[in-house]
């Protein structure tokens, strides 16, 4: 049946019936198309067969492994971009703290006019740090800020006490850099303030019992040969006599009571991070808090060391006698570039820290040149250098046990 109907289907308009006379083309002619059909159907159903099979084994198959995918150009992720811009941020902003706050001080410490009170510009840094730390929190802590401060300041009181000593000691340092500045030029003094590397690690082996390895010793040893240089140099200079187109050196300026003050800072700066570090460590309090509560000490403190050095002057002058713009402007420096700093160091590595040590010593000397008429010499050069090596080497890693 199936024969006959493939016949029918293939016999063209003109080709005879297969009733007719030549029976025998006609029984060949079947079997031919018989042939042809069966062969049609298993190739269709073979086929089919064979798409059902590849879509099965498409559906059940694997995911590919990440051998096996094709790899794609390697892209930077954003966050990995974001952190290094942030750290090349924290360099600039480390150099210009350190240089521009040295450079701003000297300049008003030195030039002619109504000289101002340093006792009350260390008052008022305490005073803005107070109340920018305390605005913070305020925004951290909305609408029960003071409970927090009450809990944090008054029922947690020893935490808050310990935090007098330290206070004590910075605002000793912060008149002492006043002193320092005004007596030393704004390169030596960037240059000798690094003893302060010097003290921190000799307090920092005697009270926490730390070990210093001996890349740090001998970098320890060079930043004590490199500012002798600077001293020597500083010394010879104050020896001649200045020129009149030095229209900065109009004060008189002893260089070494300006040493004595630089060293007494450093002294200060160092005993007080160590013992910071020592009584405070593993606390859970915040950057803002802590300097909370070293504003209200330094500013009680400062108030009674601007009573007892400059009362009478207050009293006859005025609290803001010699201020101007720029005065503000080097005050709120020194108050606002320790919270800035504390801010973009955790975006900074110890290496980076120590390399923009070392950029804003250079950053000073190249701008007292042009600022100060500072003459450097081919003493200061090589002491220069000797510190700002030795910077970098004690805060390379690998060198700390």
């Amino acid at each position: 049946m199936a024969g006959a109907f493939s016949a029918m289907l293939f016999q063209s308009p003109g080709q005879k019936s297969l009733q007719g006379p030549d029976k025998e083309s006609q029984k060949t002619s079947g079997v031919w198309l018989l042939r042809f059909h069966h062969k049609s159907l298993f190739i269709f159903s073979m086929t089919k067969r064979v798409k059902m099979a590849t879509k099965s084994e498409a559906s059940n198959s694997p995911p590919l492994t990440s051998a096996e995918t094709p790899k794609q150009p390697e892209e930077i992720p954003p966050k990995k971009a974001t952190a290094s811009s942030l750290k090349y941020l924290s360099l600039g902003t480390l150099v210009i703290q350190n240089a521009s706050m040295v450079l701003t001080v000297r300049y008003t410490r030195i030039v002619p006019g109504d000289l101002y009170l340093a006792t009350t510009a260390v008052v008022c840094a305490e005073v803005i740090k107070l109340v920018t730390c305390l605005l913070i929190l305020a925004l951290e802590h909305r609408g029960n800020v003071f409970a927090f401060l009450w809990n944090a300041l008054v029922c947690q009181y020893v935490d808050t006490l310990k935090l007098a000593v330290p206070s004590l000691l910075y605002t000793v340092q912060n008149n002492l850099q006043y002193i320092a500045i005004e007596n030393l030029d704004a390169a030596t003094f960037q240059v000798t303030y690094q003893l302060k590397i010097l003290t921190t690690a000799l307090f920092s082996v005697l009270m926490l019992r730390k070990s210093i390895s001996r890349l740090q010793w001998f970098s320890l040893f060079l930043l004590f040969c490199g500012v002798a240089m600077v001293q020597v140099q500083q010394q010879q200079q104050q020896q001649q006599k200045p020129t009149s187109s030095a229209a900065f050196q109009l004060r008189e300026h002893n260089s070494l009571l300006g040493l004595i003050a630089v060293v007494s800072s450093c002294l200060s700066s160092g005993f007080a991070g160590v013992y910071f570090e020592k009584v405070l460590k593993g606390s859970s309090a915040s950057v803002w808090l802590r300097n909370v509560q070293l504003g209200m000490f330094g500013t009680v403190i400062g108030l009674v060391g601007m009573g007892m050095k400059d009362g009478k002057r207050v009293m006859e002058l005025g609290f803001f006698h010699g201020y101007n713009a720029l005065v503000v402007a080097a005050i709120s420096q020194q108050a606002l570039g320790g919270l800035l700093v504390a801010v973009v160091v955790k975006y900074a590595d110890n290496i980076l820290k120590g390399f923009a040590t070392s950029l804003a010593i250079l950053v000073s000397c190249i701008a007292s040149v042009y600022l100060f008429d500072f003459h450097v010499t081919a003493v200061f050069t090589f002491g220069a250098a000797q510190v700002m090596l030795a910077t970098y080497l004690y805060s390379m890693p690998g060198t700390k046990r």
